[in-house]
């Protein structure tokens, strides 16, 4: 392990007042303003005009993750209201693809309020309906320390829909309320498609078909990764040296024909969104795992996780980000793969040196946040500039709020 610095907490906090918060989104999409910020330099747009800002070579990366309503309310025949907020699976799979595709039962972790009122082995059962289909849904809490459930059905439906049918789309707690009807079509991009996420990766809530067809216009490339943010998004940081917090994972997708993608366009990779960022990030560590021979992988088939501090142990050598890429297609050739699934829980901050990303496109995040940390790595000191324009521009914050256009600060 490098010699890590300390990270102080109180460095990366700034004044955000309560009213800066955007509780809903502007209409349309793209009419949300947009700063730039490129080698010292800050501008304030809109949305709309993003492609006048981005080079033709730019490559835009996107995280295609579909929120999933992952909020469920049960009630006993006391009347108590248990609610049951789904984290990550647990069986048959943990891959989220797999999961949303059974047709009998499900364990997931979770979240449950009012928890007191549930004991371990006891069933609750809700009637719904499901595409026309009549169906009986059982939860049953198997594990009370892990915060288990398993989830059972009949009328052999597809997971995915019943969540559909019994869920609320879960918004950030510091947007103070729950969703309305409104949100299941906001707070989910133009472009998400691979459901599973329990938080939307919300950079990409400012683009419109218009936008795309702008960027086609100018010949700028894209694709997308499938990264499925999970609530851990949220989690405070709590200690005073940001390294020591406990940093959560994220399951990630990628396709061969995306890293193809990738090689061929890598000199101007713009991350949309935080997720997309530590999704290339990780993406390159694991080249760097199977050139140094030091992969970690699950007992679950191809299945890799990269670690929070990954990026900051010693190596025998830091390929270039090529002969990363390379070695991950290479692996994938001789196992036959089309895809590679895993899990990060990589934590970028102060001193982490950026191998994929030149550019980022993102929203404004909370103060002291896992978030916050990695555009103070991408941008140096200089983020607090990039805030201070945004707090001074009546620019919109958190979810559903602004959006940035960055260039790194190497």
């Amino acid at each position: 392990m490098k010699n890590l610095p300390e990270i102080p907490l109180a460095d990366y906090h700034y004044d955000l007042p309560d009213e800066r918060i955007a509780r809903f989104p502007v209409e349309p999409r793209d009419t949300s303003k947009l700063l730039i910020f490129d080698n010292g330099q800050i501008q304030h747009e809109h949305f709309y005009d993003l492609s006048q800002f981005l080079p033709q070579n730019a490559f835009l990366v996107f995280n295609n993750t579909k929120v999933i309503p992952a909020r469920v309310f049960f009630q006993k025949a006391t009347g108590a209201t248990i609610e049951i907020f789904l984290l990550h699976p647990e069986a048959p799979s943990r891959i989220i693809n797999d999961i949303m595709q059974q047709t009998q039962f499900c364990v997931w972790s979770c979240m449950i309020g009012n928890k007191k009122r549930w004991k371990t082995g006891e069933k609750l059962s809700i009637e719904c309906e499901v595409q026309g289909t009549k169906c009986s849904v059982e939860a049953e809490l198997i594990d009370n320390e892990r915060n288990w459930v398993q989830f059972s059905w009949s009328g052999g439906l597809y997971f995915v829909d019943v969540i559909r049918a019994l869920g609320e789309i879960p918004l950030p707690p510091y947007l103070g309320r729950h969703a309305d009807a409104h949100d299941s079509d906001t707070y989910q991009t133009v472009y998400s498609k691979v459901e599973g996420a329990v938080a939307a990766p919300t950079a990409g809530l400012h683009f419109t078909e218009n936008v795309f067809q702008q960027l086609s216009d100018k010949g700028i490339h894209h694709d997308f990764v499938t990264l499925h943010v999970g609530a851990g998004t949220f989690q405070p940081v709590k200690v005073q040296n940001a390294v020591e917090h406990t940093m959560h994972s994220e399951q990630v997708v990628f396709k061969k024909s995306f890293i193809e993608n990738l090689l061929l366009n890598i000199e101007q990779v713009v991350a949309v969104g935080t997720t997309s960022m530590r999704s290339l990030e990780s993406l390159y560590w694991i080249g760097v795992k199977l050139l140094t021979s030091s992969l970690d992988q699950r007992n679950d088939g191809e299945h890799f996780f990269i670690e929070k501090l990954t990026p900051y142990l010693d190596y025998s050598f830091e390929p270039t980000p090529q002969a990363s890429l390379k070695a991950i297609l290479a692996y994938m050739a001789d196992a036959q793969l089309e895809e590679l699934v895993g899990e990060t829980e990589i934590m970028i901050f102060p001193g982490y040196r950026f191998k994929i990303c030149k550019g980022l496109i993102t929203n404004y995040h909370q103060p002291g946040s896992t978030l916050m940390l990695l555009v103070a790595a991408f941008l140096g000191p200089q983020w607090r500039s990039v805030y201070q324009a945004a707090l001074a521009n009546d620019y919109r914050f958190l979810s559903y709020g602004d959006s940035s256009l960055l260039w790194r600060v190497d």
